[in-house]
């Protein structure tokens, strides 16, 4: 380990060396670029993540005063993927300006590659105001190439994000959106039920049973093999209970939803609230009566 940082170190002054000293623009630049590049991997084998991402970053830089701008970005993302092993910040810095070289030269799928990363490494942060941000930027991005399964990829993590912060109206247009595109799809139109249930249940958490039995109907319109689904039956079942403000009645459909059809973490959380808020109105009656 040792000998590989003493090696790295050794490369790397060496590359200074070129780009303080004399020599023609070009040339030294590109010199200072294989010096960077073989430092850069000493450190990598060392396990050095931090001076291997900046070395990395230095790398960029020359590449930038070369003009070569993929090769820029490419030298971005190796510093970002050293540096996630120890700072998702700086990772994050490092792909942003990735995404800024890939994007003067017109790379938008690589773009929205990196996009797509800077918002799970937001998520893994917990910040989900940045994280939809970013996944928006991607899906753009990916739209605009024409790569829909991945700009719909994209959109339901800003769907998942936005319901989570309660922005329930942005979480069911997206989801109802998804869930038109898909139906014409034939690989896609059989995820069509799982996007009208994300999209119900953050009508349930809405509380409006109105506008949950409007939807239902507007949703069987839209698929009308959604009716005859387990998923339709669940919404179905759990606005008839909050219209019964019936908290037993509630709890009973979701367990056996989940002993056939496993809800995952993102399903729980809203059904959570969503239950919270029927025990808080029955608690307000019993203490009325």
């Amino acid at each position: 380990m040792a000998d590989q940082i003493a090696k790295g170190e050794e490369f790397e002054k060496k590359a200074e060396k070129k780009i303080n000293g004399w020599g023609l623009f070009g040339s030294k630049y590109e010199d200072a670029s294989d010096l960077y590049e073989k430092a850069a991997n000493c450190f990598k084998l060392a396990k050095s993540w931090d001076k291997a991402g900046t070395v990395y970053m230095k790398l960029a830089g020359c590449h930038i005063k070369l003009d070569s701008k993929h090769e820029a970005g490419s030298a971005y993302v190796d510093a970002a993927n050293c540096y996630k092993k120890i700072s998702a910040k700086e990772a994050i810095s490092c792909l942003e300006q990735a995404v800024n070289q890939f994007m003067e030269i017109g790379r938008l799928n690589m773009a929205a590659r990196y996009c797509k990363e800077i918002g799970e490494l937001y998520d893994t942060e917990h910040n989900f105001e940045q994280s939809i941000v970013f996944f928006e930027r991607s899906a753009d991005l990916f739209q605009s190439e024409e790569v829909t399964t991945s700009a719909n990829q994209c959109k339901q993590k800003v769907a998942e994000f936005s319901a989570q912060l309660e922005r329930y109206p942005r979480a069911i247009e997206i989801y109802e959106e998804v869930a038109r595109h898909s139906l014409n799809n034939n690989l896609l139109k059989y995820s069509v039920k799982g996007y009208l249930l994300n999209a119900g249940l953050c009508q349930l958490c809405k509380g409006d049973v109105v506008a949950i039995t409007n939807s239902l109907e507007r949703y069987q319109e839209l698929d009308p093999t959604f009716s005859g689904t387990r998923e339709y039956k669940f919404l179905a079942d759990l606005a008839s209970a909050m219209e019964e403000e019936d908290v037993e009645k509630f709890t009973d459909i979701i367990k056996e939803f989940d002993s056939m059809t496993r809800l995952d973490a993102w399903k729980t959380t809203l059904l959570l609230r969503v239950k919270e808020k029927l025990k808080a109105k029955e608690d307000e009656e019993d203490d009325l009566t």
